[in-house]
């Protein structure tokens, strides 16, 4: 069996490289002959790259779709497909209490702003019990998101892995350059999608939505819960700031945050990542290749070190 998938990963590959090779030398009449060759070969293999990762999802939904119920099998360590840890476990905390603050906090607060909606009713009356204990939970909701407010920040001042992530979520012009180099892709100007750190301009636009977002939700939120201590027309701007902010964060996630981590075709019905924080080796050269050659080139450095170092473990027992 290993002899048999053995020999059809290598005939793919062959076909991979062909087809990679046919579709470069079907342009040459076309490219200007004082190109680079070096050009004209990142480009072959930045084809490659992405026809064998179509390849990898075309046979991903064949084998879905189509394969027969079979016992299952334990594979060996050595031959399991190698998984990069991306997110610990304090931060897929973090993630799962927003995820049910923010669901709840939809739930009970949208059907207020379209309180003459019929859906509206039925959930603040019939699901809910009533607007006092719609209020009730919806608070209830509140006090978890600004528990994560308050949890994110000592995450990020007070650990290492949360103020390297904060200073790599800060954008940067190459960000900028990723986000025009998407574009070209995407109206067929580029032949492969840019390539990514740890955070990719979409992630970073994910993040700094959410910050933004609950500075403006929990602030505007406080106001209105506590609206004795304030003037009439602070409690007017606040609900106004509430209600927009509201809205437009149920949009953002609804419409960008779920597409990317769960109707995107290239992860859909779902990424999950979110629950068990890992990547598997060929999500990482596909979503974070420059972050995948990082890691790389730090192990064989470290090999490397380990190497050239005499063997001084009898000194240190």
């Amino acid at each position: 069996m290993n002899e048999i998938n053995s020999k059809h990963l290598d005939d793919r590959e062959r076909l991979t490289r062909q087809l990679a090779d046919t579709i470069i030398n079907s342009t040459k009449e076309l490219i200007d002959p004082a190109t680079d060759p070096k050009a004209i070969n990142r480009i072959r293999t930045e084809v490659k790259e992405r026809l064998d990762f179509e390849a990898n999802l075309a046979v991903n939904e064949i084998v879905t779709r189509f394969s027969a119920k079979k016992e299952k099998i334990e594979v060996p360590e050595d031959q399991k497909e190698r998984t990069f840890l991306r997110f610990g476990k304090n931060f897929r905390a973090q993630h799962m209490l927003m995820l049910v603050s923010c669901l709840i906090l939809i739930f009970t607060g949208i059907p207020l702003k379209f309180a003459n909606f019929g859906i509206s009713k039925f959930i603040i009356i019939d699901v809910c019990g009533g607007l006092e204990n719609s209020t009730l939970i919806h608070r209830i909701a509140a006090v978890g998101l600004i528990i994560v407010g308050v949890w994110h920040l000592l995450y990020t001042f007070m650990t290492r892995v949360g103020w390297r992530d904060f200073i790599l979520m800060i954008p940067t012009l190459t960000d900028i350059k990723d986000f025009i180099h998407t574009i070209l892709y995407y109206i067929g100007r580029k032949p492969s999608g840019p390539k990514f750190g740890r955070f990719s301009f979409i992630e970073k636009f994910d993040y700094w939505a959410v910050y933004w977002g609950m500075v403006i939700m929990i602030g505007s939120g406080l106001i209105l819960w506590f609206k004795e201590m304030v003037p009439k027309y602070g409690f007017d701007i606040a609900r106004e700031a509430h209600s927009d902010e509201g809205l437009l964060a149920t949009l953002a996630i609804v419409m960008w945050h779920f597409y990317n981590v769960h109707f995107n075709p290239e992860v859909f019905p779902m990424s999950w990542v979110w629950w068990h924080g890992k990547l598997t080796e060929d999500e990482m050269k596909h979503h974070h290749r420059l972050e995948y050659d990082e890691i790389l080139k730090a192990e064989r450095e470290k090999l490397n070190g380990k190497a050239d170092q005499p063997d001084n473990k009898g000194d240190d027992s």
